[in-house]
């Protein structure tokens, strides 16, 4: 029996490859589960004043330009250590105030900040490559959990709503380091949150794409190979999302999380919802 040519031991595992893509891609888009669009905004003060954290990080940055281009968002506050072209273009704008702020353990210097807020999106996070557990930890669990607890006790609106950028695949059990921290995080600010207005919601994407005029053409090349399978969502289409999710209010309870496919989905909302007005 002859061997089998090299060039065929290598396609073979490509075709099948291709396949099972295709057939991925075929099934995710016959689901047809799109979500209606909002006619109007329910709760229109829900999302008038807004506060993003990590706004110089690729998320962050996504998130500030829809808040920046969404019409019913009136004032941003961007707590930051440092500032960036977008924050600058929002600041031109009239639209954004800058808080540096460098301790996200100590927020007491911003304190009378907090009560006017509606939403709170936050997006501060880093990468766990040579990051020990301490530092993934304090980073991811213990800023944000330090933040709500000072946001409750400043007196938050009724209805108001905290948004934090989690991750897919995470799990207690995992072995991976920032798998279980994640989970760890969203459990303890859903602790937080109960028995209290607050809702805070979780969002769990695969991989985050910047803004097209951010991105490289390695990034590039990744969000369309992932898109298809609703596996990538744009830095902004979380920003949509997160509007979106704000202006359904009720809709969502604390402790709801969404797939990347549920990001896209309200993502796309916002943007028929934002269409319907404009035709209006």
């Amino acid at each position: 029996m002859k061997l089998p040519r090299l060039r065929t031991f290598f396609l073979v595992p490509l075709y099948l490859f291709a396949a099972l893509y295709v057939t991925a891609v075929i099934i995710i888009n016959l689901k047809g589960d799109a979500i209606p669009a909002l006619e109007s905004v329910a709760v229109a003060d829900a999302h008038k004043t807004i506060a993003i954290f990590g706004a110089s990080g690729t998320a962050g940055d996504g998130i500030l330009k829809a808040a920046l281009a969404d019409p019913e968002i009136d004032r941003i506050l961007v707590i930051t250590r440092r500032t960036t072209p977008r924050i600058e273009e929002g600041v031109a704008m009239g639209k954004l105030q800058v808080i540096l702020h460098m301790d996200y353990l100590d927020y007491a210097a911003i304190r009378d900040k907090l009560s006017p807020l509606d939403s709170v999106y936050w997006a501060i996070g880093i990468n766990s490559l040579g990051v020990d557990e301490k530092t993934y930890g304090m980073i991811h669990v213990d800023f944000p959990v330090r933040f709500v607890s000072e946001w409750l006790s400043a007196g938050n609106k009724p209805g108001s709503s905290f948004h934090y950028i989690s991750s897919s695949d995470i799990s207690e059990d995992s072995s991976m380091m920032w798998a279980r921290e994640k989970v760890r995080a969203e459990k303890s600010l859903f602790k937080l949150a109960e028995g209290t207005d607050l809702r805070v919601i979780a969002y769990r994407p695969d991989y985050i794409g910047p803004t097209e005029e951010e991105a490289n053409l390695g990034q590039t090349l990744l969000y369309w190979f992932f898109k298809p399978v609703n596996a990538a969502v744009r830095a902004t289409q979380i920003g949509q999302a997160m509007i979106e999710v704000t202006a359904r209010g009720s809709e969502f309870s604390s402790g709801d999380t969404l797939s990347t496919g549920k990001i896209v989905r309200y993502s796309n909302a916002y943007e028929k919802r934002l269409a319907l007005k404009n035709d209006g």
